[in-house]
């Protein structure tokens, strides 16, 4: 029976080419979004939750309460994890990861710039990444071990076993790789290809308020972590004699990457509702390819009402026609299936590049096929199951009749499914282009000074001793406007640090409130970044002594600081006293989206991290980067020249609006295509099916113009209906998903609408 069913369901495929060519396009398109989708959701949902004991390792975060709003930070102190260590039993291990940064790896002539953090040893007992070479329980045992990944390892050595060779690490420190790792997986959020011993633990962060290191913690088995989180309540401020306020707790290692959003200490989402919403993108897809199949299936009806009167005639059960329309459209749907493998494969590099991560579609994975051959059935049954009961619901007398009142019922039907359809098309695009509107907007937001002309050159090797000779020929030769350095990032938030503040007029309250983005940077700040002085002066500490215990601060600081007077005003942190010197704009340094916060500069000659070039705009761009080169190269010849332009880097911050916006467009497109390409079919057989009338019609001298506009008449106003009911729907659900930008950036002038 079966074989019979699939023999008759092939001929009528043959038979209706066109009718089959538009169905399996359109459910081809839609399970081959759905699998790249699926691809990536799964790629998503496995972020380091491939550990073997990934059940018990979570992250440490800060917690601050105050006055009823509570805030949370991700980034702990160092004596957090001792703490936790030493004093609570249901602590297996605790390990600290410092910043990861690119650092200079020596070996012979061979000089590699690579990205490496400091880890505590614990982290590779908490951590199993597959071990190539070396003991895993010695990895990190000495305080000059290195482990390097495996692709780091062949660029320095090549096929040779490099194990307990020597690397020089900055052209200082001699480090003795003790171990190769495989390359991290694409569904980490670590990033390093080496990693050495933390040693300077106490230099980075001696106290409770310095907040610096990434603190991971892996509890003993049975552990019930809410009432361990319990515990760890107000243990700040119990650590602190009441100086700091603030609570530790555990979040799930396996959940940070697609719920780490927090709004009053609950997780409320994250990376999630983009997972969610590009998973709904995909099924809407593939809910619009079927929706073509049930409307060019129904619209048929009349075709095969005889073939179904002459079939209960003869005995046909209507079980029987059921399973033979679905069998119909599960070999639609196979066919579809088999070309969306094929589709899937050719379009997964572009969607790698959209995505910017190297996700792989394996003909080896058994799920793969499982989740296919869901697709499949799936499709199939859901396109089929609304005409199969339609078709074989046709009364034997009435069929062999004109289409009588079944027709007007089921064209009505269609009528609904493509307002439906082009509805779902419709909140697409105008979803993309709010999207895209509100990139545009917050990357047209006065970022506060000048990025253009603006470079970043890492502090390594001989620069540090040799600055000031290499500011004063970039100067003197005209290379350079002006050129400072900056112990972070001026596109990135630098390490916060919390309480033990106290000026003049301040209470104990503001002190321990207030947090400060804390910068180090040294003479002519202001200047090479085109920031605005809205009182007093910028830091000289080159010419001026005295400016070594003077601080520069933003307008945030001195509103939340409540200063009527800023300048001249002494700013006490812990023992330290300042001098405030200077007020600059608020300048974003952090998310495009946020708010700016507080923001205190000290001077400092050491630990520094970039120097700061404002090059002459005058000359080309290629024409000031050789000459930089040239000179680097005098003064610092053991590192390659690296650099990286400011409004690049700041560019870079829109990069997951910028993917979802892509993806947003890149399915709307498609959801537009499938339903065009229904109503396509929808129009030529209806056009087919009153081929006489227009032949009366053309006889009667109707123009073509007038034929056109007869049969496209109904389905515009299809569109126009759509377009009615999409556009509140898309309003509400674009102006909720604007409310995440106000929530959480409350910039000047807020968002688009």
């Amino acid at each position: 029976m079966i074989q019979n069913y699939i023999k008759i369901a092939w001929r009528n495929l043959l038979k209706s080419k066109g009718y089959a060519t538009i169905n399996i396009i359109g459910l081809a398109i839609g399970m081959a979004a759905v699998l790249l989708i699926g691809i990536w959701v799964q790629n998503q949902s496995k972020y380091d939750n491939f550990y073997s004991n990934k059940d018990n390792l979570y992250r440490l975060w800060n917690k601050y309460e105050d006055q009823g709003e509570i805030s949370m930070q991700n980034i702990t102190s160092g004596p957090a994890s001792l703490t936790l260590k030493a004093e609570y039993p249901e602590v297996e291990q605790a390990a600290r990861v410092y910043w990861s940064m690119d650092r200079l790896l020596s070996f012979a002539d061979n000089k590699i710039k690579s990205k490496g953090t400091e880890v505590d040893p614990s982290f590779m007992e908490m951590f199993d990444f597959k071990l190539l070479n070396g003991n895993r329980n010695q990895l990190l045992n000495g305080p000059q071990n290195i482990i390097l990944t495996e692709s780091l390892s062949k660029k320095i050595f090549g096929d040779t076993d490099p194990l307990n060779k020597t690397l020089i690490l900055d052209n200082k420190e001699p480090y003795q790789v003790s171990g190769i790792i495989a390359d991290l997986p694409s569904n980490t959020d670590f990033d390093f290809t080496y990693l050495i011993p933390l040693t300077k633990a106490d230099l980075y962060s001696p106290k409770w308020n310095n907040i610096t290191f990434m603190t991971y913690i892996q509890l003993k088995d049975g552990t019930d972590v809410a009432a361990f989180n319990k515990k760890l309540k107000n243990i700040i401020a119990k650590k602190t004699n009441n100086e700091l306020k603030g609570s530790l707790f555990l979040y799930p290692l396996s959940q940070m990457h697609l719920y780490s959003k927090f709004e009053q200490g609950v997780p409320v989402g994250g990376k999630i509702d983009q997972v969610k919403l590009v998973a709904g993108l995909g099924f809407l897809i593939l809910l619009i390819a079927c929706i073509n199949f049930i409307n060019l299936s129904t619209a048929r009806s009349q075709k095969r009402a005889k073939e179904v009167a002459v079939r209960k005639v003869v005995g046909a059960q209507r079980s029987s026609l059921v399973a033979q329309f679905l069998t119909e459209s599960v070999l639609l749907s196979l066919i579809s299936g088999i070309l969306a493998i094929g589709l899937t494969s050719l379009s997964l590099p572009l969607f790698n590049k959209v995505l910017d991560k190297p996700l792989d579609f394996s003909f080896g994975d058994p799920m793969i096929w499982i989740s296919l051959l869901g697709i499949i059935l799936l499709t199939g049954i859901l396109a089929g199951l609304y005409p199969a009961f339609v078709l074989s619901s046709f009364k034997p007398i009435k069929s062999l009749k004109i289409f009588g009142k079944s027709r007007k019922f089921a064209f009505s039907f269609r009528e609904v499914l493509v307002i439906f359809q082009f509805g779902i098309a419709l909140i697409l695009i105008i979803a993309t282009l709010i999207v895209h509107r509100q990139i545009e907007y917050a990357g047209k937001r006065d970022v506060g000074y000048s990025p253009s002309q603006l470079i970043e050159i890492p502090m390594e090797g001989d620069m540090t001793k040799n600055y000031e000779v290499i500011k004063s020929e970039l100067i003197n030769k005209n290379i350079a406007q002006a050129v400072t350095r900056t112990g972070w990032s001026i596109t990135q938030n630098n390490a916060t640090s919390s309480g033990n503040f106290s000026w003049e007029g301040s209470t104990p309250e503001q002190g321990k409130k207030i947090v400060f983005n804390l910068g180090k940077s040294e003479s002519d700040f202001v200047k090479t970044l085109g920031l605005k002085l809205i009182e007093g002066r910028d830091i000289d500490f080159e010419r001026l002594a005295s400016d070594s215990m003077s601080v520069l601060v933003n307008e945030a600081a001195i509103k939340e600081m409540k200063l009527k007077n800023p300048i001249g005003s002494i700013l006490k942190w812990g023992s330290n006293t300042f001098t405030i010197i200077g007020v600059i704009n608020d300048y974003i340094s952090g998310s495009p989206y946020s708010p700016v916060t507080p923001l205190l500069i000290h001077p400092a000659k050491e630990w520094m991290l970039n120097m700061v070039v404002r090059t002459n705009p005058s000359s080309p761009v290629e024409q000031n980067l050789k000459q930089i080169e040239q000179v680097l190269k005098k003064f610092n010849p053991a590192y390659p020249f690296e650099y990286k332009f400011v409004d690049q880097r700041f560019a870079s911050k829109f990069k997951e609006q910028q993917q979802t916006a892509q993806l947003a467009l890149i399915f709307s497109a498609l959801a537009i295509f499938i339903s065009c390409l229904g109503l396509f079919g929808l129009v030529s057989y209806i056009a087919e099916l009153r081929t006489k009338e227009i032949g009366i019609r053309k006889v009667l001298r109707a123009s073509v113009t007038g034929i056109t506009a007869m049969l496209s008449r109904d389905f515009v106003k299809l569109v126009l209906i759509a377009i009615l009911i999409a556009s509140p729907i898309a309003w509400w659900t674009m102006n909720k998903w604007l409310q995440d930008f106000l929530t959480a950036s409350r910039f000047n002038g807020g968002s688009l609408l």
